[in-house]
């Protein structure tokens, strides 16, 4: 085999290694490439918004004298959580350039607390479904959840007051590193409670009723929160010291679309489908007003 034959494969690699670089900056830099993602974010926001608030009526006139429930908080939340998201990415140009720079890092890190939120709402819905099955005291799950939430919301409103006032990168590296460490107890909280109640459910006789559905429910759900909170942490993480991935910028929108779609939008939209199944009519031990 001749030298020229095995530089072909090599100057061939490298045409294809600086085309992918050229278009990718081409796109960053593009504004109508940009326009076009970000506008594109903000339609699969609205989609999965207007597909919560539909189930939340659905349930409502189904079950309307039990009040809030669980489950209706949880389509709550993520209506809110992706019409917010939905916004603003239609108003991408004004959001990611907004002054002073503490207000873009609140509006853009606020809808990811409460997508935390609303997903810690399935796992302790699920904690307290395993406690009952096990006979363990359930009175203290709310309140951790209430606890652990409002630290993080705490913290979170700590580290945007000192943007606020003294904006530096040892301050906006923390806030990342946060957020990252919030995502990984998500992820924990997912692998914890949903791989215990899916493991209790397989000991379930396999003639019990809905077993089989109520297991691929739990295993579903937990598998895709789990990754999504777990991908949201290593990217942000990653993030915080690699200004090439750096996340919420205008001239980054393709990394944009592929984190947000693969973190929120395609997750939200897998639960939401999974959950789409109407609460009973009758009361059940599964089922009942938040007190």
């Amino acid at each position: 085999m001749t030298d020229s034959s095995l530089m072909m494969p090599v100057e061939m690699a490298e045409f294809f290694a600086t085309a992918m670089t050229n278009w990718w900056d081409d796109v960053n830099e593009s504004t109508h490439w940009q326009d076009g993602i970000f506008f594109a974010l903000c339609g699969a926001y609205a989609l999965v918004s207007a597909i919560a608030l539909v189930q939340l009526v659905r349930i409502q006139m189904r079950v309307p004298e039990y009040g809030w429930t669980t489950q209706k908080v949880f389509h709550l939340m993520n209506f809110v959580v992706n019409g917010v998201r939905a916004v603003l990415f239609g108003f991408h140009k004004q959001v990611f350039l907004v002054h002073p720079k503490a207000l873009c890092w609140i509006l853009l890190d606020l809808p990811g607390l409460l997508f935390f939120s609303a997903y810690t709402l399935l796992v302790l819905f699920w904690a307290e479904i395993y406690h009952q099955a096990r006979s363990l005291p359930t009175d203290k799950l709310r309140i951790t959840y209430i606890s652990v939430n409002v630290a993080v919301y705490l913290a979170q409103v700590a580290i945007w007051a000192v943007i606020w006032v003294h904006d530096n990168s040892t301050v906006e590296l923390v806030g990342k590193i946060f957020m990252a460490v919030v995502s990984f107890i998500a992820a924990l909280g997912f692998l914890l409670y949903g791989g215990r109640l899916f493991f209790m459910l397989r000991r379930f006789p396999i003639e019990s009723k809905g077993r089989r559905k109520k297991l691929h429910e739990v295993g579903s759900v937990t598998a895709i929160c789990f990754t999504c909170f777990l991908i949201r942490c290593i990217v942000v993480a990653v993030s915080a010291f690699d200004m090439d991935l750096t996340l919420d910028v205008l001239d980054h929108p393709v990394l944009n679309l592929i984190y947000y779609m693969v973190v929120e939008v395609l997750p939200s939209a897998l639960v939401l489908f999974i959950l789409r199944k109407l609460p009973p009519k009758r009361v059940s031990a599964q089922y009942h007003p938040i007190q």
